[in-house]
């Protein structure tokens, strides 16, 4: 069998092990990256880029549908799905094609085949057309990433019962869809789709949309999403989704009664599982919680020298944190006296209209965990930048600790949240406090002014509410 050495081997190419094997390579080790599919990921390739792309396409439309109100008179607006689905999928061959352009700048070595341990230091690849090599490496770093989960009840058959992937590319906009699952997914599609004139019903088991936000941004997104048509059922319990022909039944138990909704698809978005199978992790004897790969709080296993990163050792399933995880690796492969992660830095973001974004505790954990708080909250509805936009939607709340005036929380919700947290985020990681937002200068009229007035509301100060 043919051999190969190197310094480090990657297994998965998506934002958590590219980034790993860049770095690696940075720092002069010989490096190897590992992967079945196309480099970038779900990420790049089904994921974060290409829905997106989709979502932009929704607030274009979403504009031309009020284009008289700025001005504008279009006429009627007709859409073309297909070449909607078509640029997003441009934008992800686009991206997944640089990957490639990085990983030789780098001098990676990129193996196509699917990867399965032997011992911590040797791993067998083998390709699509049975062609097998083996690697022998000292340090390796499980990046396989996970796939959409399912409920028990509910059979996903790919055409009609479908997950995230599926409907990124439905041949055509259906005119009703039932999504299982309020989180960022689902809330994402459900604005995507009802943006497109389908009659949407999101379906959450848990008592409100985004049940991991707090209370606040949960209140008002639900508001704003009924206010677009989507019909919302929380507190609801999926019994049974059944499958005739072109359409679909979902069963579901609200308040001891049952109710049915027949749709034309159903997407599935309750969470995702690793992709641990068939990489002869018994053989390592690694441990599995919950389905996904068990690290410490560097991303090492219980394998001294074997690393998993990303959405294959659990939550938070965010590209950006496997991103961050792939470089602390290298970092603790380095010195491993360095600090664990901090997962309370990690922003999370959700694209749907209005934006959510958060870091940090909401006020019920801070309150939990009884700490002395104090919140500062500005509306964008009193932001001079938010009027002229007319995008008044939304606000920001900061927590904060009330004796020091450290930032505990930021949430965020409005039409930039997803670019405005960076600054609540920067803060949090450097210490700030409250009164540190609030004195650094924002120019004028900018949605940032919205993060200074909060924190100058957390302390009593703020001066346009």
């Amino acid at each position: 069998m043919e051999s190969h050495s190197y310094d480090v081997t990657v297994i998965g190419a998506g934002p958590g092990g590219y980034v790993a094997a860049i770095r690696a390579a940075q720092e002069g080790k010989s490096v190897a990256i590992i992967e079945r599919e196309a480099l970038g990921g779900v990420c790049l390739n089904w994921g974060c880029i290409p829905t997106k792309a989709l979502l932009k396409s929704a607030e274009h439309y979403e504009f031309l549908k009020k284009a008289s109100d700025w001005g504008f008179e279009t006429g009627e607006i007709s859409v073309d799905w297909q070449k909607v689905i078509s640029r997003s999928r441009g934008a992800a061959e686009k991206l997944s094609g640089g990957i490639g352009f990085l990983m030789k700048k780098n001098r990676i070595t990129v193996h196509s085949g699917s990867a399965r341990y032997l011992s911590p230091n040797r791993i067998e690849v083998s390709s699509a057309e049975g062609e097998t090599i083996e690697i022998q490496t000292t340090h390796s770093i499980i990046a396989t990433g996970a796939r959409a989960g399912s409920i028990p009840g509910v059979e996903i058959d790919n055409e009609r019962v479908i997950t995230s992937r599926e409907a990124m590319v439905l041949p055509q906009c259906p005119e009703s869809l039932a999504i299982i699952g309020a989180g960022a997914i689902g809330v994402e599609f459900a604005y995507f789709y009802a943006s497109f004139g389908c009659k949407v019903t999101l379906l959450e088991y848990l008592p409100a949309v985004l049940p991991a936000s707090d209370a606040d941004i949960s209140r008002t997104l639900e508001k704003s999403f009924k206010r677009q048509g989507i019909d919302i059922h929380t507190d609801a319990r999926v019994l049974s989704v059944d499958r005739d022909g072109d359409r679909v039944s979902t069963t579901f138990e609200k308040e001891g009664q049952s109710t049915t909704v027949e749709t034309d698809a159903v997407l599935v978005a309750v969470g995702v599982l690793g992709n641990t199978e068939n990489l002869g992790l018994e053989e390592l004897g690694l441990e599995l919680e919950n389905g996904f790969v068990a690290v410490d709080g560097h991303c090492e296993t219980s394998v001294r020298g074997v690393y998993a990163i990303g959405d294959v050792n659990g939550p938070p399933a965010l590209a950006h944190v496997a991103s961050f995880e792939g470089i602390h690796v290298l970092r603790h492969m380095a010195d491993r006296e360095i600090e664990p992660i901090d997962y309370t830095l990690v922003p999370s973001c959700v694209y749907c209209q209005p934006q959510v974004a958060s870091v940090g505790l909401t006020e019920a954990e801070a309150k939990e965990k009884e700490l002395e708080i104090s919140c500062g909250k500005f509306p964008f509805a009193a932001s001079g930048k938010a009027v002229a936009t007319a995008e008044t939607d939304g606000f920001v709340k900061i927590i904060a600790d009330k004796n020091s005036g450290e930032i505990i929380g930021a949430h965020i919700i409005g039409s930039e949240a997803t670019e405005l947290i960076a600054e609540l985020a920067l803060g949090k990681s450097a210490e700030l406090g409250v009164e540190d937002l609030h004195l650094a200068i924002h120019a004028h009229p900018t949605l940032s002014e919205a993060v200074m007035e909060a924190a100058a509301d957390a302390t009593g100060k703020a001066t346009h509410i």
